[in-house]
């Protein structure tokens, strides 16, 4: 049974700004909202949800056990032992989480079979992305590393450039963050086909056509941008691998806002030092932190993001947005956004 809104108690797990707190408080007036950020971790930046815990004395770690466990519904993972939640907090049926990728924080803490509700944040991270994939892929085909080159040697030459208008891009994954991949590459002129998952039909604006698993080798020769936007699973992972990457074109650009493991990085380092890709625009490698001697770091021809493409400023009141939709499908009993699934694995 769910809990009335009379006796719901939500605890907020990880910082967000005091304005967006009283909107939580005042969609659900007659519910409980603990949020105490004296006890969470401290944003090292703006939407920070993955800070190292405070160093907390015994009395305050105690205090944020009793708060926990009155949860009937947490928005973020509680901090200090996600994988207690199932009996820290007897109570808890719903875990909105704030990111889209969680399959490696539920199978790793085991909430992948406790009998909790978790919510991703599927859709939030679609614009900030599918801008960071643009501008990587323009930062190539418009020649920009040849272009700094060029200004620090004060060279002045003429040349003739690429254009991203009639370029081919294949989309992997074809989820929120796929789609709006899709459709910002599609307004810009470029034919975009999607990899879908087998087994299942597709209507994503921007596509021209869908292909599937045992599609993918054929069809990589003909696309000059790689987008890889797939959730890790045992089905993706090492899924572009030296055998895929030798048959890209020479001027295609890779890019992966996936996860590391999705492509075996090893080869996409070789193939990158032969120059038999444009360039690689990466926002997840592996491991991560990426360690200081990985010769990503110092390759022209790669453009390096921390695992922060996704990270806006605004993320924060659109996670909160998310969470106010899933609050009243949860206590009307309507189904919710973006649930995970543990078979599939997001």
């Amino acid at each position: 049974m769910l809990p009335g809104t009379d006796s719901l108690t939500i605890v907020i797990g990880s910082y967000l700004e005091p304005d967006l707190v009283g909107r939580i408080e005042a969609a659900q007036p007659a519910a409980r909202v603990i949020y105490e950020p004296g006890l969470l971790p401290v944003p090292r930046y703006r939407c920070d949800h993955s800070a190292p815990p405070r160093d907390l004395g015994a009395a305050d770690l105690d205090r944020w056990r009793s708060l926990a466990a009155q949860a009937d519904v947490f928005f973020d993972f509680d901090w200090l032992d996600p994988h207690l939640m199932p009996t820290r907090s007897p109570r808890l049926r719903w875990v909105q989480a704030t990111s889209a990728g969680i399959n490696v924080v539920m199978r790793r803490t085991g909430l992948d079979r406790a009998p909790i509700t978790v919510t991703t944040a599927g859709g939030i991270h679609g614009v900030p992305l599918a801008e960071f994939a643009l501008a990587g892929v323009l930062h190539f085909i418009k020649g920009v590393p040849n272009l700094r080159r060029w200004q620090q040697a004060r060279r002045w030459d003429l040349y003739a450039t690429r254009q991203l208008a009639g370029e081919r891009a294949l989309v992997v994954g074809l989820g929120g963050i796929g789609r709006q991949m899709a459709a910002s590459f599609a307004a810009l002129g470029v034919e975009v086909i999607g990899l879908g998952r087998d087994g299942r039909t597709y209507d994503v604006p921007g596509l021209s056509r869908v292909i599937y698993r045992d599609d993918l080798d054929a069809a990589l020769p003909q696309v000059g941008i790689l987008i890889l936007c797939c959730p890790l699973t045992p089905q993706t992972r090492g899924l572009i691998g030296r055998e895929q990457l030798a048959l890209l074109p020479p001027e295609a650009v890779l890019v992966n806002v996936a996860r590391g493991e999705v492509v075996d990085q090893d080869a996409l380092i070789d193939v990158l030092a032969a120059g038999r890709l444009a360039g690689a625009c990466l926002d997840v490698v592996t491991p991560e932190p990426l360690p200081g001697d990985s010769p990503l770091w110092e390759m022209d021809n790669v453009l390096l993001s921390p695992h922060s493409a996704s990270t806006v400023a605004t993320e924060n009141a659109r996670l909160t947005d998310l969470f106010l939709d899933n609050l009243d499908r949860f206590t009307s009993g309507q189904p919710l956004r973006n649930r995970y699934e543990p078979q599939r694995g997001y």
